[in-house]
């Protein structure tokens, strides 16, 4: 959908439903005795910093989702948090509507929305890799119906097959490493077709793709550079600031700081131009929400240190999982002679039977996670033209 479908919205915020933030003042005025005389503004304050902390929290693993970090559906999840926190923050400046327009907040708020701007980019990027994973799955598709488990015996042909789709594979995801710059069939971004594109737009890749110059982000676009710039300047309102904002200065702080996690994490797991994970995040331990964040981004780190995820395309769990069983199974045809040995062949089905569960489970999730950061895109679009527009009908 192009942006433009989101202009001139006649009541800002009013198409955001009430009811998640509802319930978190409920919940919070029934179990916090100490804020039974306050206000309804501090309820409502309060109950979105508790409930992005049990948000975080919950993706930290103290859920009991049993989501594994940077897995597929985990990254689904990471996003849902997102579009809540974006929901209600977009709840709270409706209801606080009179307020939005006065300085300092009308400031933080306009830098809000740029950043949030910054972030339409980093979405394009990570579409364009979600493509480029799917391009690896068709290999792995091949792989797999080529070796399948259920066949009696593996023949000459059949191991062929397969080796040919492993080595198109490894180059795919070698470019990917060697490029930096995504290869993908569709080079635009959300909601805009790929109309008047010509030749000089792409060049023929030896191992057959077209690269993208490209549609979604440009050929010099950073994504290491993009997240320092939705981070410059970002730190934790000062206590004049809360204090002239009505104590809505943090609200902005905690969406700023939600918008930049997200941003970073999808960096981390998915395939992008200059991917960098060198992000810092300035968060004061006293915010509810700061442990769950920081340790979830300590744990990323940790990851990407390791030696086998140094030079990965992505952090993503199926991308490691295609590398590593990818690799055991090239080792394993490029030795085979036939008749293939029992042992062999039992080593090689045990690695297709690996890869075939990875291949089941990005073919059910890649299309969900791409309508998930489709609508973080068009959210994002939506919140800023309404919350330009409260801006406008309120002046200070």
């Amino acid at each position: 959908m192009p942006a433009t479908d989101y202009q001139g919205s006649s009541s800002p915020f009013a198409s955001i439903g009430r009811s998640i933030l509802s319930i978190r003042r409920d919940q919070v005025h029934s179990m916090d005795s100490h804020h039974e005389h306050g206000s309804g503004q501090e309820r409502e304050l309060d109950g979105f910093q508790r409930h992005a902390a049990d948000l975080l929290h919950d993706l930290a693993g103290g859920g009991g989702g049993g989501e594994e970090l940077l897995s597929l559906p985990w990254i689904r999840k990471l996003l849902n948090v997102f579009l809540i926190c974006q929901e209600e923050f977009c709840l709270i400046l409706f209801n606080n509507r009179t307020h939005v327009a006065r300085a300092p907040l009308d400031r933080l708020i306009a830098e809000f929305f740029e950043r949030s701007v910054k972030a339409l980019d980093v979405c394009n990027a990570i579409r364009d890799g979600i493509e480029q994973v799917r391009q690896w799955h068709k290999h792995l598709e091949i792989i797999t119906v080529a070796l399948d488990p259920r066949l009696r015996t593996i023949g000459e042909g059949q191991l062929r097959r397969a080796k040919k789709a492993l080595a198109d594979l490894a180059i795919g995801m070698l470019d990917e490493k060697d490029s930096g710059s995504v290869l993908s069939h569709r080079h635009r971004s959300f909601g805009r077709n790929n109309h008047g594109s010509s030749s000089k737009d792409h060049h023929r890749h030896p191992g057959g793709h077209f690269r993208s110059l490209s549609w979604s982000v440009s050929r010099s676009w950073s994504a290491a550079r993009q997240l320092q710039a939705i981070g410059n300047n970002l730190s934790a309102p000062r206590g004049n600031e809360i204090v002239a904002s009505n104590g809505l200065a943090v609200p902005v702080f905690t969406m700023n700081s939600v918008l930049l996690f997200v941003m970073w994490a999808l960096v981390a797991a998915i395939p992008c131009q200059d991917r960098g994970l060198q992000t810092h995040f300035s968060i004061p331990r006293s915010f509810l929400w700061a442990a769950p964040l920081l340790s979830i981004h300590d744990r990323i780190m940790e990851e990407s240190k390791k030696r086998d995820r140094r030079n990965s395309n992505g952090l993503l769990k199926e991308i490691h999982q295609i590398e590593k069983y990818s690799r055991q199974l090239c080792e394993l045809t490029d030795t085979a002679q036939f008749p293939l040995s029992v042992e062999k062949e039992m080593e090689i089905r045990h690695v297709v039977g690996e890869l075939t569960q990875v291949c089941n489970t990005m073919k059910e999730e890649l299309d969900l996670l791409e309508r998930q950061v489709r609508e973080v895109f068009h959210r994002i679009i939506r919140s800023r033209t309404e919350g330009l527009d409260c801006l406008s009908h309120h002046p200070e």
